[in-house]
């Protein structure tokens, strides 16, 4: 039996729900076809989604077709839950990307179509909405071709000699043998689907389950299951609560098994081992390899955990760019606080914060959609009526040259001092961390304790006091002391050194605040292009006019900053009367385009930001005394290379 865990993700309205049910129907796992309009889907039994219409929670469902099993998970649809999606690609042996007939690539599924890629997942497409007026399947295909790859193919069944020569050809070594023999081997192309050479393409109308049997026989035939080790290994990729409030946490096993009541970290017991099927589970004994369950238990696992041994996951990529405070009673300002928390332990990316000075929480969200929904879950979960104020942008900051920070921690009876090179590294890597430095200066341990508090801290930039992002840094030296160096030393040490290279860096105007962009698709009729064009260019963005579009149509495509175009969508409804389309992806961080105005309104202070401190604290006469980050590379122990 072929045992496969396949994700399905999609645009918003491309109709992934009701493909979903499609398949469990065709496949008998339920009796009768819900809708997504009549709020009876088999996969979107929360209130909220019955309600909205959408995917809001990843949810399983478990499927067999033939000599197939399936673990099916539905993920969200809307570009504001993607990192719920992004959560869920970890875990997956293949992903059914759906793409609406009539629509075509959508601003969302260019993401998903990065996300895949960057998480290495085989990927199967269904173009869904065949039966719609203004479909058009094989210009989609065409679309795929030329945005995504040419190697997305139809693979309608059997497979013409045209598209055999095609798939033959995205490998050098499989043409070599297809021009000598006149042959492909199903195993041959099966291969090259997994390793996402090929990207099978199918077609159909999922409402009226047209295409649906023939897609089912294409993911029996070209799907592998995959080789797992004894060794154990799995990977959180979601936290939820029942309606009994257990924290339940959703892995999967790549490798050995999960028993229960086995002990899996901190000392924390599996309970209970759940496979569900929508709404509703099965308890077991044990959570086999390529298995996906939930397990209760467990309170300190966040989504993307990687247990035994799996490989750790690299930072998301789908991050908030908005922050709002959040409008409660006084008296239901705790209870507000511990909800948000645990809504925060489903979502991590929500990053709730709160601020005692002002007595206020803060929350990062995506965009209006979350927002709304964020609302309803406290009304409806907690009992909390709460609003929020108009938001906020949350900006980074990055360096643009190269500086050697110097930190010195020398209290009495203390002892540490670590030299860190920082430097602009890739856009979206994050912080990057690595040693450069040999261990007859530093020794193993003094090393390790140097990169482990560098990786346990968010550096704040210098300008607006935000987090810091595209940097490497690398230890290229400091010093320690047999007898007086103790735990945590090295962590003030390499913390200051990472301020006092960015107070250096600022001297010298080589910091650089970013801000947030999105990348937007506009459709408004022809007479109101100019309108449009004048209000991007208000925003500061950038755009490209595509006038070759039916119903007298224009298509603007380009990039502006998130600050201004983020209530945008609300102007264009107005100026055409409802008429106009608005899409927006957030496209990363960028120079921020009012950058002294920022910096300027927000007033931060860095040396006064005790919490990071940029300076260093020496020891003279028995006694510990501050020194200003500008005086530290002079005063430094260990060698400073200017």
């Amino acid at each position: 039996m072929k045992q496969i865990v396949t994700g399905i993700v999609a645009h918003v309205d491309a109709g992934k729900t009701t493909l979903t049910e499609a398949l469990m129907y065709e496949t008998g796992a339920i009796r009768k076809l819900g809708r997504v309009d009549n709020g009876d889907t088999f996969l979107d039994p929360d209130a909220l989604e019955k309600q909205r219409g959408i995917t809001l929670f990843t949810h399983q469902a478990e499927l067999t077709y033939n000599d197939l099993t399936l673990t099916l998970l539905d993920t969200p649809g809307h570009v504001d839950f993607a990192s719920q999606t992004e959560q869920v690609l970890s875990v997956l042996d293949y992903a059914i990307l759906v793409v609406s007939a009539t629509d075509g690539i959508q601003g969302y599924t260019r993401t998903l179509w990065d996300l895949l890629a960057r998480y290495d997942i085989p990927t199967f497409i269904f173009i869904n909405k065949e039966d719609v007026i203004g479909a058009d399947p094989s210009g989609v295909i065409e679309q795929l071709q030329k945005e995504f790859s040419s190697a997305c193919l139809d693979f309608a069944d059997p497979l013409t000699d045209e598209v055999r020569e095609t798939i033959a050809m995205q490998d050098d070594t499989v043409l070599e043998n297809y021009l000598s023999t006149g042959s492909l081997s199903d195993q041959t192309i099966q291969q090259l689907i997994k390793q996402r050479k090929v990207f099978p393409c199918y077609s159909g109308a999922a409402l009226k389950l047209t295409g649906i049997t023939n897609f089912l026989k294409g993911l029996e035939k070209w799907t592998v299951t995959p080789e797992f080790a004894d060794e154990f290994a799995a990977r959180v990729f979601k936290i939820s609560h029942d309606n009994k409030g257990n924290r339940l946490s959703w892995v999967r096993v790549f490798g050995g098994k999960i028993p229960a009541k086995s002990v899996l970290l901190n000392e924390e017991k599996v309970n209970q081992i759940r496979i569900y099927n929508g709404a509703k589970f099965t308890p077991s004994q044990v959570l086999s390899a390529g298995q996906v369950g939930a397990l209760t238990g467990l309170t300190s696992t966040p989504p993307g955990l990687s247990l035994g041994k799996t490989k750790p996951l690299p930072a998301p990529v789908i991050k908030p760019v908005l922050n709002y405070a959040v409008k409660v009673d006084k008296e239901d300002l705790h209870a507000c606080l511990k909800a948000l928390k645990e809504l925060e332990d489903e979502d991590p990316q929500l990053q709730i914060s709160w601020h005692p000075h002002i007595q206020e929480i803060h929350v990062q969200i995506m965009g209006e959609v979350q927002l709304q929904i964020l609302q309803q879950l406290l009304q409806e979960r907690y009992q909390l009526e709460v609003t929020f104020d108009e938001g906020n942008v949350l900006y980074q900051e990055t360096i643009t040259n190269k500086v050697e920070g110097v930190g010195h921690f020398e209290p009495l009876r203390h002892y540490a001092e670590a030299h860190l090179l920082l430097e602009l590294g890739k856009q979206g890597s994050g912080i990057t961390i690595s040693s450069d430095c040999s261990l007859d200066i530093l020794n193993r341990n003094w090393q390790h304790q140097i990169l482990t508090s560098l990786q346990a801290k968010e550096h704040l930039g210098v300008l607006t006091g935000a987090p810091l992002t595209d940097v490497k840094i690398t230890l290229v030296g400091g010093r320690g002391h047999i007898k007086h160096t103790v735990g945590g030393d090295f962590r003030q040490a390499s913390w200051r050194a990472v301020r006092q290279g960015l107070m250096e860096l600022k001297g010298q105007n080589e910091c650089q605040l970013l801000e947030p962009w999105y990348a937007f698709r506009l459709k408004v009729s022809n007479d109101q292009v100019g309108r449009a064009i004048n209000d991007i260019q208000q925003m500061h963005g950038t755009f490209e006019l595509d006038e070759a579009n039916s119903q007298d149509l224009t298509l603007i495509t380009g990039t502006a900053p998130v600050v201004g175009m983020r209530d945008y969508a609300q102007s264009v409804r107005a100026y055409t009367h409802g008429q106009g389309q608005l899409e927006l992806v957030v496209a990363g961080y960028y120079p921020c385009h009012n950058a002294e105005d920022v910096i300027r309104e927000v007033n931060y202070d860095p040396v006064a930001d005790i919490e990071n401190t940029p300076d260093s604290v020496f020891c003279a006469h028995g006694a510990g005394f501050p020194v200003p980050w500008n005086e530290v590379p002079a005063m430094a122990h260990y060698p400073y290379r200017k």
